[in-house]
């Protein structure tokens, strides 16, 4: 079983999103060792933007083989401007092509990546929750759900909020989402509990 981590969090040590990430990648790793891990910090290694030349050859881009090769995915994401860090929807516009990650039928887009697990480590510095007064302002997980409910992958988000809102409200919510990501299930997608 082959295992993706993505980080693309511009706060190095200092990120949530990544301390959380990594605590779910142990989760899975611990449970089946004999799962291999492929790690890209989208930060230091960052993929280009999209030009009109990458998108006419994003077939054969390493991104969309990675993913593409890729039982699990995991990803560490931060919460930007109300969405998520530019180098995460560089990675996302390499992977999500035609043909090979979704098509189209009669009845809209089908999903062609099926069978695949997104786990989301998500970090907002404010609480976009539903029901929150800003919850109209989260862009991030309903974009990540979007994308990769759209593609066809079974996506499970975990996050951290408030974590600027303080010390203590940082501590509780990091606290909070490595606590659900040590009870993650260690299960691949379609196998029985």
């Amino acid at each position: 079983m082959k295992l993706l981590h993505l980080d693309s969090s511009i706060l190095g040590d200092n990120s949530a999103s990544r301390t959380i990430s990594a605590a779910i990648v142990e989760r899975l790793t611990t449970a089946d060792p004999a799962i291999e891990v492929e790690y890209r910090d989208l930060v230091a290694d960052p993929v280009d933007h999209l030009t009109i030349g990458s998108f006419m050859a994003l077939a054969e881009g390493e991104e969309l083989k990675q993913f593409l090769e890729a039982d699990i995915v995991v990803i560490g994401a931060g919460f930007y401007n109300f969405t998520i860090p530019s180098q995460l929807k560089a990675w996302i516009d390499r992977i999500t092509v035609k043909g090979h990650t979704f098509s189209y039928n009669e009845n809209g887009p089908v999903g062609l990546a099926t069978g695949k697990r997104v786990i989301v480590a998500l970090a907002r510095g404010g609480v976009y929750n539903a029901g929150s007064p800003r919850a109209g302002f989260e862009h991030a997980e309903t974009l990540l759900r979007g994308v990769f409910g759209l593609i066809g992958c079974e996506v499970e988000v975990i996050v951290a909020e408030g974590i600027a809102m303080g010390d203590e409200a940082r501590r509780v919510a990091v606290e909070g989402a490595l606590d659900q990501a040590k009870r993650i299930a260690p299960e691949a997608v379609g196998e029985a509990a």
